[in-house]
């Protein structure tokens, strides 16, 4: 007698809407200047009339500033204030109107606010003034003049006392504001947040039906749960160590899914001596990543840091350093082509400016044009450090971020790159609401995004740290993957070691695997009840179900499937035969 059992995956929405004390994630953070400014987010926070409709009430001058009220053709009210020149003839900084505030220790605060400035484009940060006299920058934004930038922030206050906000310019710039606000959340509210934002884009609920051959329902039918591959990319950097030490090769590779070569891909690993290529240290690393499914990034194939290039490089004249890089180009992107996920085009791109000083200002769009020409599927990143890590350094903010990534888009050919945003994420005291602000405006350019080398420097809190930063980017829905960047080296790593040279768990190699095994989490056994249904909440990643029944006997049958953030479009069938 033949049995057939049906068994149907249904993957059910999670798209309840839910809100811990108004913290979201913003999918308005502006990217583009406008001519008027939005409404304040959570309208203003603990800020008093910080849209200004009712004067400069609330707020105060500095000595000699002089601060007033103007307003749009359309009726917008905002804040002007005046720069005040120095009686002596020393610089002194363009300053906003400030707001006194009460700030609450072990408190979160997100800020935003826009800005514009009385000419050109200048660099203009928030401060928020703690009750010890710090002078925390909050955030920063090029701003323009004859239009409105948004800019986003925060910090952590960890004591309670009064305090100030405002905003300041090296430039000789008058400061334009507007829409201000400054809400506090819990250090409870962010992280309750964060796990639910992390429950609903990193998993999904997926109901398992077993059906007889008649379609009847079939209960108490066991079905076991797999989980082969997580969904989520989570890896580190890797170096050739790892090709004479079986006890590194079975360490790294028993954890992570994606890996960055530290050096052995760069062009200075590759061609040394001019004309002198030698990619075997390559070659073997990327053979065996393939041997265990490890997907690789490619890294790098130009560095903009004038530090980082051969001696041979720097004193060629233009025609010789354009043969240079057509050869560079060429020979290291169509041997990899296929093989490796992601492009680091050019690294770096927003502190450094080799290439540019050499080729002119679109250097970089060329070099993306030429790299896209040659692999037509790998994602090409802009690879940058302290957008996510530092506020107050004025070249890779958000804002200037974006509107490299536009040039690059914007050049002649460029339309159809395939283009990711890469955030290094070199953390020494992570300011976590600023991070999560960077992520919410970088995601505004709806490009796929990765933490690309995390690591957080040693110190008493390092390990608490890394949960921070990696929690924050496992539960942000526009990051698709981070790599850390902790790879081994026998006389010591980078900044962050996860073992020793046993390769025993250091605490941040603890704290990782603690990481790993909770996303991972799920029911592996689950048994149907009198409807023939189960439902299970998997983390996505590919899994295979064994599926059996007390009718069937010892026959049992194995289904592959993936689970992502995408719902299964239809009831998926399969027939077992006994």
């Amino acid at each position: 007698m033949e049995k057939v059992l049906v068994l149907s995956l249904i993957c059910i929405s999670l798209c309840q809407g839910w809100v811990v004390q108004s913290l979201e994630y913003d999918h308005t953070a502006s990217i583009e200047c406008l001519r008027d400014p939005m409404k304040p987010l959570y309208n203003g926070g603990i800020i008093q009339n910080g849209e200004f409709n009712s004067g400069l009430m609330g707020w105060s001058t500095h000595r000699d500033i002089k601060a007033g009220l103007s307003s749009s053709p359309s009726g917008n009210k905002f804040a002007v204030v005046q720069r005040a020149d120095s009686l002596s003839g020393a610089a002194v900084p363009s300053r906003s109107v400030y707001q006194k505030i009460q700030l609450q220790g072990d408190t979160h605060y997100s800020l935003s606010a826009w800005l514009q400035v009385s000419a050109g484009a200048a660099h203009v940060k928030a401060f928020v003034k703690t009750p010890n006299g710090e002078r925390v920058v909050a955030g920063s934004v090029s701003a323009q003049s004859g239009c409105w930038s948004m800019l986003k922030g925060g910090m952590t206050a960890y004591s309670s006392g009064p305090g100030q906000i405002f905003f300041e310019s090296d430039a000789p710039v008058d400061i334009w504001m507007d829409s201000v606000s400054l809400q506090p959340f819990t250090f409870d509210e962010w992280d309750a947040h964060r796990q639910q934002s992390a429950a609903k884009v990193r998993r999904s609920t997926v109901r398992v039906v077993v059906r007889g051959a008649d379609g009847a329902p079939m209960a108490n039918a066991t079905v076991i749960v797999e989980l082969l591959r997580a969904g989520f990319p989570f890896g580190n950097a890797l170096t050739k160590e790892i090709l004479d030490l079986p006890a590194y090769e079975k360490w790294f590779t028993s954890r992570f899914t994606v890996a960055t070569f530290e050096n052995e891909m760069k062009w200075y690993s590759n061609e040394w001596a001019q004309n002198n290529e030698d990619y075997r240290v390559a070659d073997a690393m990327l053979k065996l990543a393939q041997k265990y499914n490890i997907k690789i990034r490619g890294h790098n194939v130009f560095w903009d840091d004038q530090n980082s290039q051969m001696k041979w490089v720097t004193p060629l004249n233009l025609d010789q350093l354009k043969a240079a890089m057509q050869k560079r180009l060429k020979s290291v992107v169509t041997r990899y082509a296929g093989k490796v996920i992601h492009w680091d085009v050019v690294n770096e791109n927003l502190h450094f400016n080799f290439f540019e000083t050499k080729l002119g200002p679109n250097a970089s769009p060329m070099i993306y044009n030429q790299v896209g020409a040659l692999d037509k599927n790998a994602i090409l990143f802009m690879n940058e450090f302290n957008t996510l890590e530092q506020p107050g350094d004025p070249n890779p903010v958000p804002s200037k971020y974006v509107t490299k990534m536009k040039q690059i888009q914007s050049y002649p050919g460029n339309s159809a790159l395939k283009l990711g945003v890469g955030l290094e994420s070199h953390f020494s005291t992570p300011n976590i609401p600023y991070m999560r602000s960077a992520l919410d405006t970088l995601a505004q350019l709806k490009l796929p995004m990765w933490l690309t080398e995390v690591d957080v420097v040693k110190g008493p809190n390092q390990v608490k740290f890394l949960e921070q930063v990696l929690r924050e980017g496992y539960a942000h829905p526009s990051v698709n993957g981070m790599i850390m960047w902790a790879a081994w080296h026998a006389k010591g790593c980078y900044v962050m070691c996860l073992t020793d040279n046993s390769f025993k768990n250091l605490p941040v190699g603890t704290l990782v695997d603690k990481l790993i095994a909770e996303w991972k989490t799920h029911k592996t056994a689950a048994t149907t009840g009198a409807d023939g249904a189960v439902e299970l909440d998997l983390p996505h990643g590919d899994y295979n179900l064994t599926v059996s029944h007390p009718s069937l006997g010892t026959n049992a049958t194995v289904r592959a499937m993936t689970v992502d953030a995408a719902p299964l479009a239809s009831e998926r069938l399969i027939n077992i035969k006994v």
